[in-house]
């Protein structure tokens, strides 16, 4: 199980996957001849970014430390990163010039006013969750469009979790591979942000012990951010939901996002609306856990499902 990121290591992955994936003539270069592998040469990385092999040699190999946001952004020009992958480039290099420093393993504490403004939207699901993909705030709606995974005994209200070791994922989720993607490589840039947070790495090992889906995805070394987009997800009692969706950062939080869904047909709306009542008029007995325990998950190992 993972204890803590080897940063150098995760530099060195994460640049040589982007330098794999660039061709000469995707870079304005000659392919020339004699070429053992795709993508780039370091040499032709150092000379995009202007910089010295040598130079660009150790930054490759994982040290980071010292080295200035001007030839960050060099290098992110060279080896045409978007702006998530910019960031988790200065992410890396912020953690490799700073000390390691204990990080609370609590889960992430919400405005009580925060939750009333998710509490007074009506007819939309909205929910929070946090870095580690812990849900840490719902309204009413939400609870029952994620019924399934807030009453999982084997996610506990992680969304993580859940996508990769309960297999009713596989179904709630209608695209299941593209939210495993987003889910891996939205992680990757939390990882990268906070590489002190051992109850985040330890997920990160606990899915890779569980899943060879999570693992083959981890390998890959894809970044994104997860802002705005569209997702069907299947419900047991009403279907199939065509759902858009906005996330949005809070202001006084780099760990906690909020996620509002809107529909986007009208027959989802009315399923929406029909949801609303199910749940409402449902034995709270026979549903998911009390909203009190959302957030407060122990992260504990499975056995694999998906070999």
């Amino acid at each position: 199980m993972v204890r803590r990121m080897d940063l150098r290591n995760e530099i060195s992955e994460f640049l040589r996957s982007r330098r794999a994936r660039i061709t000469p003539e995707q870079a304005g270069l000659g392919a020339g001849t004699g070429r053992r592998v795709p993508g780039l040469r370091r040499e032709e990385v150092a000379v995009l970014a202007s910089i010295s092999v040598d130079w660009y040699v150790r930054i490759e190999r994982g040290n980071l430390s010292g080295v200035s946001d001007e030839v960050l952004v060099a290098l992110a020009a060279a080896l045409q990163l978007d702006e998530a992958e910019l960031s988790h480039l200065r992410d890396l290099a912020r953690a490799a010039g700073a000390p390691r420093r204990a990080v609370s393993s609590a889960p992430a504490a919400l405005r009580p006013g925060l939750q009333t403004v998710i509490d007074a939207m009506q007819g939309l699901p909205a929910w929070a969750r946090d870095h580690r993909f812990d849900i840490v705030a719902t309204n009413q709606l939400a609870r029952a469009l994620y019924d399934d995974l807030l009453s999982s005994a084997i996610a506990k209200g992680n969304n993580a979790r859940f996508t990769f070791l309960d297999p009713a994922a596989r179904e709630f989720y209608a695209d299941w591979a593209k939210t495993a993607d987003d889910v891996v490589a939205v992680l990757r840039g939390y990882v990268g942000a906070n590489p002190s947070d051992r109850r985040l790495t330890t997920l990160v090992g606990e899915l890779a012990t569980g899943s060879a889906d999570f693992s083959r995805r981890w390998a890959a070394y894809e970044v994104k951010y997860h802002r705005t987009g569209r997702k069907t997800l299947r419900h047991r009692v009403v279907g199939e939901l065509d759902l858009g969706f906005e996330a949005l950062a809070l202001p006084d939080s780099s760990t906690v996002s909020l996620f509002v869904y809107y529909p986007a047909d009208e027959p989802t709306r009315e399923r929406l609306q029909l949801l609303e009542s199910w749940y409402a008029g449902e034995d709270p007995a026979d549903r998911s856990a009390p909203r009190s325990s959302i957030g407060q998950h122990q992260p504990e190992t499975h056995p694999r499902t998906d070999r």
